[in-house]
């Protein structure tokens, strides 16, 4: 059984009717089968473009913003882990920054990359949970 199609009425513009007629004169296409694949393609273009239209300037925009974020985010975090490490090696309780000073600090940084592990890795966090105390316990700095 043949699938159910509809039969259309319309008038196309001389040049353009000459252009389908051209393309109709392939044997393995008709007329009816080149309509309807155009007539497909620019109901699918027209919805596309219309959430393009819609979305694709506020996708846009977010996807810039994400990326200065993402370079904001690099950058804070190179900048806290190089002033830890600077910190820790510091005051590690020797006067001049030696080998031995060096291997201290490195350990003290690995310890404190592990503990922000821990930390990430159990939910918990350093500085507060959002409720603006600091503490991250939720009770307003009581203990």
């Amino acid at each position: 059984m043949k699938p159910h199609r509809i039969r259309h009425q319309f008038l196309l513009e001389p040049a353009l009717s000459e252009k389908l007629e051209t393309l109709s004169r392939n044997p393995s296409t008709t007329k009816s089968a080149i309509v309807a694949k155009a007539v497909e393609a620019f109901i699918e273009r027209r919805g596309e473009n219309e959430l393009d239209n819609r979305y694709g300037r506020r996708l846009d925009r977010l996807s810039r913003d994400l990326d200065h974020i993402r370079t904001d985010v690099e950058v804070i975090l190179e900048s806290l882990a190089l002033f830890i490490r600077f910190s820790i090696t510091l005051h590690s309780h020797t006067p001049v920054p030696d080998r031995a000073t060096q291997a201290i600090a490195q350990e003290r940084f690995d310890k404190f990359v592990e503990q922000v592990g821990r930390q990430i890795a159990s939910g918990r966090r350093s500085l507060g949970n959002g409720n603006g105390n600091g503490n991250g316990n939720g009770n307003g700095g009581e203990g």
